[in-house]
């Protein structure tokens, strides 16, 4: 996501970053270039000005211009101004201190509503072990209550629904009456979109909020489509009160000029973010990560949370009990391959660690090379895969048939995991690799 204004951010300030000694007309120099960079990713131009603006006044500072490190406090100025460009701290939803929390989502069609429905079930299902059902009041779309079922079915979550025929405001004040009597403890209700804001829309979502009195009511965008989401978001905020925004479709905003303008134009917080097709691709927002990510300084705490929320701790005692012991199989390495491939794309993962999405530059990491790494090692038997020593020329032959790879990609495979076992040990006895072993030499 932001890869295109990543980049140019980067060129634009990486001069500014290699010098020992800033003057008025290099920080100008920057900042007409991130002024460029901003614009051609669609964000709003009064926006672009103002921010532009405050970080040139607070880089112009004595404190940066006579620091020792001035290129890097021009940086740190440009990540805690897109910061507060995009709402500063976090917000988290509020939740009812009683009774079911009502939670009303808004937003046209197209914009990805119903999807972000059963993925904010999914979240709060996973991260707050709550009791969620969904109240389908999206009766407009053709075949958009069996979307929800299907959706919701794959969250875990509860549909309330009556049919395609009701009047949509009947069916919420009927799925919170049923959300209370089940003892529910967040009740989403899915409401209408249309192609365009109207007074029709704002109507019937002004009836579902008077029935439902929701704790939050958040507007689904859809970022790609940059400064147009921005005018719905908006349009909803002249005539319909809403506290919070979900960007939808961030994983294929390469620009980013909705997240970096919708705060700006609207004091309208973002809350969530999805940033893929599953339904677990989908995570608060945090500004000051956001910003450090496009400015490609790595995002360690949303890192370590996927990594928390993913591996178990009692198969990583015993995975470090392996190690120590020298035990460390191709199923161990199989199954953590497979945990961190279930943190998301690798190329994402890699770009949360700082300083390695500069590292990789315009290179694309394959998730697919992983696919035939697995390949390969599910076509070992098991006592291949305990001992990969035992692999001769005709196992070689076999296992590539058995894998659809080549004889050079399983002893390649074979090479490294013996490389691998090696550093392994020299580390468990205090040594540390060589360069070369590390390189894979």
């Amino acid at each position: 996501m932001f890869d295109a204004l990543s980049e140019r951010l980067n060129d634009a300030l990486g001069d500014v970053r290699s010098r020992g000694k800033l003057t008025e007309e290099d920080i100008s120099k920057a900042m007409r270039q991130v002024r460029l960079a901003l614009l051609e990713a669609d964000v709003n131009f009064k926006v672009v000005k103002q921010f532009t603006g405050q970080v040139k006044e607070r880089a112009l500072g004595a404190d940066v211009l006579q620091s020792l490190n001035p290129g890097q406090q021009v940086v740190k100025i440009v990540a805690d101004e897109l910061t507060t460009l995009m709402g500063g701290a976090g917000r988290e939803l509020v939740f009812a201190k009683k009774g079911p929390t009502v939670i009303l989502m808004a937003g046209l069609q197209g914009s990805g509503k119903t999807t972000a429905c059963g993925k904010l079930a999914r979240h709060l299902r996973e991260e707050k072990k709550l009791d969620v059902a969904i109240a389908a009041c999206d009766l407009q779309r053709p075949a958009a209550v069996d979307q929800l079922v299907k959706v919701s079915a794959q969250a875990g979550a509860t549909v309330y629904e009556q049919g395609t025929s009701r009047d949509p405001v009947d069916v919420a004040e009927w799925a919170l009456s049923q959300a209370k009597k089940d003892g529910r403890d967040v009740l989403i209700v899915d409401t209408a979109g249309r192609l365009h804001v109207d007074a029709e829309l704002m109507e019937q979502l002004g009836q579902v909020k008077k029935r439902t009195k929701p704790h939050n009511v958040l507007l689904v965008v859809d970022a790609m489509t940059g400064q147009d989401a921005v005018s719905v978001a908006e349009s909803f905020a002249e005539t319909a009160n809403f506290d919070g925004v979900v960007l939808s479709k961030l994983d294929g905003d390469a620009r980013g000029g909705a997240a970096l303008s919708v705060k700006a134009l609207t004091d309208k917080p973002i809350l969530y973010a999805s940033t893929g097709e599953k339904l677990d691709a989908f995570e608060r927002f945090h500004p000051d990560r956001m910003a450090q990510r496009i400015l490609g300084m790595g995002d360690v705490m949303t890192l370590i949370e996927k990594a928390e929320s993913r591996i178990d701790e009692r198969q990583a005692q015993e995975l470090e009990r392996k190690i120590k012991k020298n035990q460390f199989t191709l199923d161990d390495f199989l199954e953590q391959m497979q945990q961190v491939r279930s943190m998301g794309p690798l190329q994402g993962l890699l770009k949360m660690i700082p300083g390695m999405g500069q590292q990789l530059g315009g290179l694309q990491v394959d998730d697919r090379e992983l696919d035939r790494l697995q390949a390969i090692i599910t076509s070992m038997t098991p006592a291949e895969r305990a001992n990969p020593r035992i692999i001769d020329g005709s196992r070689r032959r076999r296992i590539a048939a058995g894998s659809g790879t080549n004889v050079q990609a399983v002893s390649r495979l074979v090479k490294q995991f013996g490389q691998m076992q090696k550093m392994m040990r020299q580390l468990q006895q205090g040594k540390m690799p060589s360069l070369q072993q590390l390189a894979g030499s």
